[in-house]
């Protein structure tokens, strides 16, 4: 099947905002209480001024003690000085901080001017010192992995020790850049310029990037407006210890646990307009979720899903979070769908939007060549904005015929249950595999019969005092397979049986055997 890149947040397509200004699209996440989910991811739309900007480099050593350390290193370090050589023409101000070996650029240009520049007066208390923890809600939740072994993943494990003699030759050192590994040295840099905002690269994102007092807990405690650039890192993670996840979905739960804990992440893409990079041994089949709607609470429940996707299957899943509706913002807004040119499979929970031309673009081409699709709920009018389309945005009026093969017109009202009722002819389907029925759901039935010729009937729905509607098919389009069912309710996800539909659904559109079922 295909592979893709993996952006999560990925950043958006990059474009100049007005006055050449750059245009961030920054992942969070914010903690939920009281709800089916912990979190929410937020991506925000942000303009940041290029001189005004810095780049710091974190660690990015010739040679580290783990030999596989030191090979991702060399595998990131050329996409890495693309991304510096772009932000650098756009006026981005780049310091190298490569600790312990700045010696090494003694008479350089770049280590010069961090040495002689004027010690700030404000500099703050604790900006020459590690920082272990943001906050006690960090230290008392820990880090999502278990790097306490020092995050070797070879066998046998790597004797550790420092090596390190440089920064890796292949990031080219400007002489407009600056060399430093001192946090007083870093802040004054910043506060002589004007700088505000900063991005974080480098490795590893667990330990060093998070933690040296030039890291991102240290911006962020002291007011700089910082990110990760989620896609130019790596962690010191060890795949046989917890929890016991591939070492690149254990980069992915360390990202997550900064967007929460730390500052936003943004990929990328901002400088290089391409897809977000991935290591060449990241082989996880890629799920893009495209969330945007504000009647089923798929903000809660497609975290959840992209979680036990990503520990219980193995799979790298990226949640593209639109507007819910609930907030001010731009309810057509989503970024980051160009993720979709390499995707496995894509998962679409919308409802009545239309994006921008340029993000549609990436949806129907991913569909042209074939990738599966699976849908849920509102999805049968996902791009079905009843004539509410701004300038360059885009609807998909036919999306529920064509693609999904259903007849979405309508629904019964709130109330009674819905029965969900294997298909005749449908039993022993592969996405019908382990799954208990009939169940019933507290979603209103959506009124989607007769189905497009060319659709299977897998479920249907009956409700007391009403004929059946389908509830769950499958459908080609093109060489796409698709996946659709009406439910999606947040109940519907405290449901066994549902979830197990779900997980088969999502192998079946990818052609693929179900591995690990959660």
């Amino acid at each position: 099947m295909y592979r893709t890149l993996l952006i999560l947040a990925g950043s958006a397509a990059c474009f100049a905002a007005d006055g050449g200004k750059l245009m961030l699209h920054q992942r969070s996440r914010i903690p939920l209480e009281g709800q089916i989910g912990d979190v929410r991811v937020v991506m925000r739309p942000v303009e940041w001024e290029p001189n005004r900007t810095a780049i710091i480099i974190c660690d990015m050593w010739d040679r580290h003690w783990c030999a596989g350390a030191t090979r991702r290193v060399a595998e990131l370090a050329p996409a890495m000085n693309e991304v510096v050589k772009a932000a650098r023409d756009r006026g981005v101000f780049i310091i190298h901080a490569p600790s312990g070996t700045v010696g090494f650029y003694e008479d350089h240009p770049a280590r010069r001017r961090a040495k002689e520049v004027a010690k700030t007066e404000n500099l703050p208390r604790d900006i020459a010192q590690w920082c272990r923890w943001i906050s006690d809600e960090e230290e008392q939740t820990g880090y999502p992995i278990d790097h306490s072994d020092g995050g070797c993943d070879c066998e046998p494990t790597c004797k550790q020790g420092s090596p390190w003699r440089r920064q890796i030759e292949t990031i080219e050192i400007a002489e407009t850049d600056a060399v430093s590994d001192s946090g007083p040295e870093v802040w004054s840099l910043l506060e002589a310029r004007g700088i505000e905002n900063v991005i974080l690269m480098g490795v590893h994102t667990n330990m060093c990037v998070l933690g040296r007092p030039f890291g991102l807990r240290n911006m962020a405690r002291y007011g700089r407006n910082v990110v990760l650039m989620r896609d130019m890192t790596d962690t010191m993670y060890n795949s046989r210890a917890k929890p016991f996840v591939s070492h690149f979905t254990g980069t992915d739960l360390v990202v997550e646990h900064v967007e929460r804990y730390v500052c936003p992440t943004i990929t990328s893409t901002v400088f290089t307009g391409k897809p977000a990079f991935v290591f060449k041994d990241d082989k996880r089949p890629h799920m893009v979720i495209l969330s945007a709607e504000s009647e089923y609470k798929a903000v809660e429940t497609m975290p959840i899903l992209a979680r036990r996707l990503q520990t219980e299957c193995g799979f790298s899943c990226e949640v593209l979070q639109g507007s819910t509706g609930e907030d001010d913002g731009d309810l057509n807004y989503i970024s980051g769908m160009e993720a979709l040119a390499r995707a496995d499979v894509v998962i679409v929970f919308a409802r009545r939007r239309a994006f921008a031309a340029d993000q549609m673009t990436h949806l129907r081409q991913f569909l042209e060549r074939g990738g599966g699709l699976v849908g849920l709920r509102t999805a049968s009018h996902a791009f079905d904005t009843r004539g509410k389309v701004p300038q360059g945005h885009a609807d998909w009026l036919k999306f529920d015929p064509e693609v999904l093969g259903g007849n979405y017109h309508g629904h019964y009202g709130a109330g009674p249950a819905t029965t969900a009722m294997c298909e005749e002819g449908a039993a022993g389907h592969p996405i019908l595999e382990g799954v208990e029925l009939p169940f019933e759901s507290v979603a209103s039935l959506y009124r989607t019969g007769p189905l497009e010729h060319s659709a299977q009937a897998l479920l249907s729905g009956k409700i007391d005092g009403q004929d059946p509607e389908p509830l769950a098919w499958t459908h080609m389009y093109g060489d796409s397979r698709i996946f659709y069912t009406s439910l999606g309710h947040v109940e519907d996800f405290r449901n066994p049986a549902f979830r197990r539909m779900l997980v088969n659904a999502v192998y079946w559109v990818m052609a693929r055997e179900p591995a690990r079922t959660p």
